[in-house]
């Protein structure tokens, strides 16, 4: 069994003997318990009816295509002759995806994922102690063309 020295809250150090094996068995499990909830069954039904929508096919093409011209015209800044309406393009074809209800229900569906996971990771931190901090992802948005990771088939949305 491997020993891991442990600092307590007061810094103070100790050792304590931890069984990593069974820590990584309830990680597994809690993860299985995780992906079998409605939350991720929801997640994966919307994303796989976003990666078949075929309006979303066609306006993920067209947005890879904005964004590439957006992508030329930013090299040069905004004194670029096209750099606003290579801007606006992109937006128009964002506000076009956000409208698809599939899409909508896939950005819901995404971040209650989200937050599930980060609940999830507050509790853990939490119950370790109250000092230790979890990342969360206030201020992201998910799915396209929002800048987080886009999973309605236009790739990286940047």
């Amino acid at each position: 069994m491997p020993t891991t020295t442990v600092l307590s809250e007061n810094g103070a150090s100790g050792v304590s003997s931890l069984d990593m094996a069974s820590l990584l068995l309830c990680a597994y499990e809690l993860g299985d318990q995780i992906n079998q909830s409605a939350e991720v069954a929801d997640y994966l039904y919307w994303k796989e009816a976003v990666h078949q929508d075929d309006q979303v096919k066609q306006l993920s093409r067209q947005f890879e295509k904005a964004k590439e011209l957006f992508s030329e015209c930013q090299r040069f800044g905004r004194f670029h002759p096209d750099y606003h309406s290579a801007k606006d393009k992109v937006k128009q074809i964002e506000r076009e995806l956000d409208q698809i209800e599939a899409v909508k229900r896939f950005k819901l569906a995404e971040q209650m994922v989200d937050t599930m996971l980060y609940d999830v990771s507050r509790t853990i931190a939490e119950s370790v102690s109250d000092t230790i901090k979890v990342p969360g992802n206030e201020g992201k948005t998910g799915g396209c063309g929002s800048g987080g990771s886009c999973s309605c088939g236009s790739g990286g949305c940047g």
